[in-house]
């Protein structure tokens, strides 16, 4: 796994301008590097190949540099689009969910790479640039599964070395993580379910021996878990939403640390921060702040990292027993995109808001779309526009009941969110929704 995150936050400030950090720091490397032209042979339990070390001149020829790099890409073979249309088929990359922090995680796999001889270069980075681009705006994690890996689909060395010499840095060691197994990478990650190639589920099975582990912190185990254990009625994460309603002091279904959060981070100088709901607060603090939060201990967020109250948040959104927009939901929004008109997109968006939410639901919902609705006021400071907030809110306020999300789903939710964003005025203009809240206030 690769963790993109960097402690200092950089500046975000020309985001949109960002280029890769192309610097390769020779030191870190335990032998001297071949002179071009000669040949390396990788040996490995698993991995043992020969590979030709490309001249300097192929080296620059095949390397995408910043003043040519539309023209570069710009394909003119009649077999492009076939290209990628199986690239898409083969499903070698996947967004497969958010970690702990809320951050999006990539899944790319050997086994689904398209065969060597098949592969265009120029094509196949620009396939894999435009499928990360929606994601690395902000922290994001990268997990490589390098099993089923063949000979005839090993990428040639000037390809890996254009797509991995961004991230080689001084860095970098630290921020790969090996893990042995899939049980261990989902209690990494923070993922109850991890839906994998045949091939690599197989070598797992075969080299755990069929060993499964229960996941501990995981939805599945709170559920299960729950008739073993006495949940303290303070409970507000990992919770369902009637739950918290039923057990803690809510006003108009809005839970305690939602509004303690929200509070704090609609302060003058805190809303403009930069980066925020982008950048991840530190785990451990979120961690010790929501087993204070659910033993019943008043916490005090005024003196805490903005990032930190930001996942806070984020935290307690992905970890509801079930979607705020609930699991009935999913699949009508995922369908936004072929909602092609705007009457038919404000149509639906309201009818799915208004009449199918559950009250609470819709009560939360509408309060946070608000509060995001300030932060968009200042994204002059903050740099965070409707857009961006979608894709960082997405995937913590709709998921699959399950399988994990797709590439394919992910972008309808996030222009479903975007939407909602943009149009909320016209949406929660006439709330039609109202009813005696008296029992929950």
């Amino acid at each position: 796994m690769i963790d993109s995150t960097e402690d200092p936050h950089p500046s975000l400030s020309d985001w949109h301008d960002y280029e890769p950090n192309l610097e390769f720091d020779d030191t870190e490397l335990t032998h001297p590097s071949p002179e071009p032209g000669t040949t390396t042979v990788f040996d490995d339990i698993n991995y043992s190949a020969e590979f030709e070390i490309p001249s300097e001149d192929e080296i620059i020829k095949t390397t995408l540099e910043a003043d040519n790099y539309e023209e570069q890409l710009t394909m003119v073979g009649h077999d492009e689009n076939a290209i990628r249309k199986d690239f898409k088929r083969r499903k070698f990359i996947e967004f497969i969910g958010t970690d702990k922090q809320g951050q999006p995680i990539i899944a790319i796999y050997a086994c689904r790479l398209p065969e060597r001889k098949d592969l265009n270069s120029n094509i196949f980075i620009d396939f894999i640039i435009k499928s990360m681009e929606e994601f690395v705006q902000n922290d994001y994690i990268i997990a490589y599964f390098h099993q089923g890996m063949k000979d005839n689909n090993k990428p040639a060395l000037q390809m890996v070395w254009f797509f991995f010499k961004p991230i080689i840095s001084e860095k970098f060691k630290s921020k790969l993580i090996y893990t042995s197994s899939l049980d261990e990478l989902k209690q990494s990650l923070g993922l109850n379910t991890l839906k994998v190639p045949d091939p690599v589920k197989e070598f797992d099975e075969k080299i755990n021996n069929g060993t499964r582990y229960t996941l501990r912190g995981s939805k599945s185990s709170l559920k299960s878990s729950r008739s073993l254990e006495n949940l303290p009625k303070s409970a507000q994460f990992g919770v369902s939403l009637r739950f918290i309603i039923e057990n803690s002091a809510c006003l108009n279904c809005i839970p305690p640390i939602v509004r303690k959060c929200v509070d704090h981070l609609s302060l003058p100088d805190v809303v403009e921060t930069e980066g925020i709901f982008r950048r991840s607060g530190n785990y451990a603090r979120i961690k010790e702040l929501r087993a204070k939060i659910n033993a019943g201990d008043e916490v005090q967020l005024s003196n805490e990292d903005t990032h930190v109250v930001a996942s806070l948040l984020k935290t307690f959104l992905r970890e509801l027993e079930e979607p705020l927009l609930t699991y009935e939901l999913y699949e009508d929004i995922t369908q936004f995109g072929e909602w092609k008109t705007e009457e038919t997109r404000s149509r639906n968006v309201k009818q799915l808001l208004r009449e199918r939410l559950p009250e609470e639901n819709y009560e939360l919902f509408k309060y946070i779309v608000e509060f995001l609705g300030k932060i968009i006021e200042r994204k002059d400071f903050n740099k965070m526009t409707s857009s961006n907030l979608a894709i960082v809110f997405g995937p913590n306020l709709i998921w699959p009941k399950q399988e994990q999300m797709s590439l394919d789903e992910i972008g309808p939710i996030n222009a479903f969110i975007d939407y909602v964003l943009q149009h909320q005025d016209d949406i929660y203009f006439v709330d039609i929704n109202k009813k005696d809240r008296g029992a929950y206030d």
